[in-house]
């Protein structure tokens, strides 16, 4: 069991006794998190308590995660064990919801977690100056899946209507990729109908002490942490957070009988994100989550993009976007982010242009000849993982084992999941 504790006030945190590792988020250049975000939020408006508290929550769930180190790697790596202690607004009502929380991020990460809340001594929210009209939040990554979401929401919006953005990075190469698909979307729709809010946070290399912290590269929720500041953003207007994925991926099939499923994070399942809508809805927090694409395969979403901006604009668009999962680049001379074209995340986008017929403008590095590029593809590729996955493809059974929220049928899924299934395998044919 590692012992781990947030605290908002750097007086406490460094009179704390009897834990692994405290982080101090206080809004200091020396606290353990590198951003210009304070713990009140008021750079993202009046938010309240509850969302509040669930953007601190997330924080500590991901600061953990990041600074443990898992024994394995890929897909057979250990559960760990987690007890946090947090400053929330309403420490029993979040008490009273913890078998729930704990449910979620047992999901989500694999560990085991458990939690005692504490009183924060933050102040409350300030009022409401300027009323955000916004019809909607929407997460916007950078990545294909996001950037047809933005997209779409912009395309939807009447003269008068509006919308917000809300990206989130740790490092250099997500925030490359969100400024190009920015101005990418920018270039069609303008920027008077859209606020975009832009947020570093990740947590600082040092400790208070100055000695280093571990690095865990898997760090599953940081996804939970996006989804948390977008739902502290999204309260402002009382309009949804969308979270565009698309609904193949989302899913989560399983790569093989050993693996949990096919991506590293399962913050878009369906399943998922109902149970944390109705985890903030009980404690009164803003919870309303959709996902526009949760019934679409990424080709689909491709061919919505065509739709809308024809062919040559969408090949541009959706090429700008990046969905590799690696940002380790940078070893091999090129630059962080570059698509590898072997990871999960590059195969379905390169199937997703296949079957939409909108030309892929992307740079792979899998088409390179170079014998440093070329190794670094190799220990990268999950090919052999997928033609396996495809050859043995989607049934009944697997989807019967998938938990799904109220009123998604498995047939729906079933379908779905096969239409995935089909675009991979006339890709990898």
């Amino acid at each position: 069991m590692t012992r781990i504790a947030l605290s908002l006030d750097r007086v406490e945190a460094e009179k704390l006794e009897g834990y692994d590792e405290v982080f101090l988020w206080d809004g200091s250049a020396t606290d353990s998190f590198k951003s210009k975000l304070h713990p009140g939020l008021a750079s993202l408006g009046s938010v309240g308590g509850v969302n509040a508290d669930f953007v601190r929550i997330a924080l500590a769930v991901y600061a953990s995660d990041h600074s443990v180190l898992r024994e394995s790697k890929g897909s057979d790596w250990n559960q760990r064990s987690f007890e946090l202690t947090v400053p929330v607004s309403v420490p029993a009502k979040w008490a009273a919801q913890a078998d729930s929380l704990t449910g979620l991020l047992g999901y989500l990460t694999g560990d085991a977690w458990s939690f005692t809340f504490i009183q924060s001594t933050l102040p409350d929210a300030p009022p409401v100056m300027v009323e955000d009209t916004s019809l909607r939040t929407v997460l916007f990554s950078g990545g294909a899946d996001s950037a047809t979401g933005a997209l779409v929401s912009a395309h939807s919006l009447g003269p008068d209507e509006t919308h917000a953005l809300l990206s989130h990075s740790s490092s250099g190469a997500t925030g490359s990729a969100q400024q190009l698909v920015t101005a990418a979307l920018n270039g069609h729709f303008g920027s008077k109908n859209s606020a975009h809010h832009r947020i570093f946070l990740g947590r600082a290399k040092k400790r208070l002490d100055r000695t280093k912290f571990p690095k865990e590269p898997s760090s599953r929720s940081r996804s939970l942490l996006f989804l948390a500041l977008g739902l502290a953003v999204a309260e402002q207007s009382g309009g949804p957070l969308w979270i565009p994925e698309n609904g193949f991926a989302s899913l989560n099939p399983p790569l093989g009988p050993e693996r949990r499923g096919a991506l590293s994070t399962r913050t878009t399942q369906p399943w998922f994100l109902w149970r944390v809508s109705s985890l903030l809805a009980d404690m009164e927090g803003h919870g309303s989550i959709i996902n526009p694409f949760e019934h679409m395969t990424k080709g689909e979403m491709f061919r919505r993009v065509e739709g809308i901006l024809g062919a040559d604009d969408a090949s541009e668009y959706l090429s700008t976007t990046n969905s590799c999962s690696h940002t380790d680049q940078q070893y091999v001379g090129v630059s962080s982010g570059t698509h590898c074209g072997v990871c999960f995340g590059c195969i379905v986008r390169r199937a997703s242009f296949n079957a939409s017929g909108v030309a892929d403008k992307t740079w792979y590095l899998s088409n390179e000849s170079s014998e440093k590029i070329l190794d670094y593809v190799e220990k990268k590729s999950i090919m052999t993982a997928l033609r396996d996955f495809v050859e043995l493809g989607v049934d009944e059974a697997v989807i019967m084992a998938m938990p799904l929220p109220p009123g998604y049928l498995t047939r729906t899924a079933l379908e779905l999941s096969q239409k995935g299934t089909g675009e991979l395998e006339d890709f990898l044919a």
